[in-house]
């Protein structure tokens, strides 16, 4: 450390501070810099994250390699570099990092990453290709057209589609691509014009009746996902309603560092689903991701925003639900088959939520099932894994999981996340053995 003693980090709870994002000072180039410059020099006298994303060893190894073995000689350009590694997982934040808020350096390395981000965004804009990529909902809504959605798919499995993907979009070749389904999850479960009248029983905080907010993935790439989680919501008598449009959660855009396109996504969200939160409906969607945009992302970026913040509260992991519906005595426990033993991935999105092994606790309710526990990042986050150039620390990084999985020799693997499902499967032994813990459930209901 350049200055003062080493001090012991806090022992309090981490406290996540609203994301500063509208004021003069966010972007200032001087202010961002100095706050660089303070974290990374805290980071490289503590290295507790050394084994998480790739930025720390970026940043460690660019310090080691330095004239002096210190912040001070490393090149300002660098810092980039850095930032980019970052995918805004937040498990530094809230497993490794002592220094957390309340302690008084208040550290909050993923912030300052996305602060870096959005800066860089409001100064030079983004790559196009890196728009594309972050319009999940514009790109499935084109690529989910009926006859488009087959000639997407084709092009994406041959060798020539793949080669124009990554000279494209910097996909890399290696990378699992998803299908498009014109087949929606929204059109598989459709919407009923009297859901409002519906009414659901109450328990354990819990209203009994639940909006699905189907996500872009779930619903285009995914949608047998959305049809499982209605199925299995539905066998338990809780009724599920749709939205009369979604878009995307934003969560993608805040990757980009675009702040004023997540504003954006966010009105028109918060506007379809808040008259449900009002009448008393619970939220739910498939994806943690999208679970945590609303949960927390969008609260700290308009804390003052009453509707933002009500929506939030009204936001429910499926398996979280359904475990709160099980303690309150309200849950259908007559499971009709094993699931043997599964192999289970938490994907860092849904471990920040800080509502405990939901999942697992749930499976482990059907008789003669046993799951195995992976806490582990699966590398994909977003768009890192598949981008050609942070498509091999995105493997080193899944390894651990892959070589778990591979070894565990289980019946099942499953994890909440698609896409990390998807990155550990196609780079086992041999894939296809992934399957989304909603798909497991319906399975072990018979339904």
């Amino acid at each position: 450390m350049s200055s003062d003693e080493p001090r012991e980090g806090s022992l309090d709870a981490p406290t996540r501070h609203p994301l500063d994002w509208q004021s003069e000072e966010f972007c200032d180039a001087a202010s961002l810099e100095a706050e660089l410059e303070r974290v990374f020099d805290i980071c490289h006298g503590c290295r507790r994250c050394f084994n998480l994303c790739n930025s720390f060893p970026t940043l460690f190894d660019v310090i080691d390699e330095s004239d002096t073995g210190e912040l001070d000689s490393v090149p300002k350009k660098v810092f980039m570099d850095v930032v980019d590694e970052c995918y805004l997982c937040d498990m530094c934040f809230m497993s490794k990092c002592p220094y957390v808020p309340p302690h008084e350096w208040n550290i909050d390395f993923p912030h300052l990453m996305l602060r870096a981000r959005v800066a860089r965004f409001r100064k030079d804009g983004a790559p196009l290709r890196d728009r594309i990529l972050a319009s999940t909902d514009q790109v499935g809504n084109i690529a989910g057209i009926p006859v488009v959605a087959g000639v997407v798919n084709a092009v994406n499995k041959s060798k020539a589609g793949r080669k124009l993907l990554e000279q494209t979009l910097g996909v890399d070749l290696s990378a699992p691509v998803p299908e498009y389904h014109s087949d929606t999850g929204r059109k598989r479960v459709g919407t009923d014009s009297g859901a409002r009248a519906r009414v659901g029983a109450p328990v354990n905080g819990t209203s009994g009746r639940v909006v699905l907010f189907a996500t872009c993935y779930g619903d285009r790439n995914s949608p047998q996902i959305v049809e499982d989680l209605v199925r299995v919501f539905e066998h338990n008598g809780i009724p599920v309603a749709l939205v009369e449009a979604e878009q995307c959660c934003g969560m993608p855009k805040l990757e980009l560092g675009d702040l004023a396109g997540v504003d954006q996504l966010r009105s028109a969200n918060i506007t379809q689903l808040l008259p449900w939160v009002q009448e008393g409906w619970d939220l739910v969607a498939p994806v943690p991701s999208c679970v945590l945009m609303f949960k927390q992302e969008l609260p700290l970026m308009f804390p003052n925003d009453a509707d933002v913040q009500a929506v939030g509260g009204a936001f429910y992991d499926p398996f979280e639900y359904l475990h709160l519906r099980h303690k309150g005595e309200n849950l259908d426990i007559d499971f009709k088959t094993s699931l043997g033993k599964v192999s289970y991935q938490v994907p860092c999105h849904l471990r920040v939520q800080n509502i405990g092994l939901k999942t697992r606790d749930v499976l482990q309710l059907i008789p003669g099932t046993t799951v195995d526990i992976i806490e582990r990042c699966s590398g994909h986050d977003g768009t890192y894994g598949v981008k050609k150039r942070f498509r091999q620390a995105s493997v080193k990084i899944a390894r651990p999981v892959v070589r778990k999985v591979a070894e565990a020799d289980s019946d099942h693997f499953t994890s909440d996340c698609p896409m990390a499902g998807a990155q550990i499967d196609q780079l086992l032994p041999e894939p296809g053995a992934y399957l989304h813990p909603l798909s497991l459930l319906r399975k072990a209901y018979g339904i």
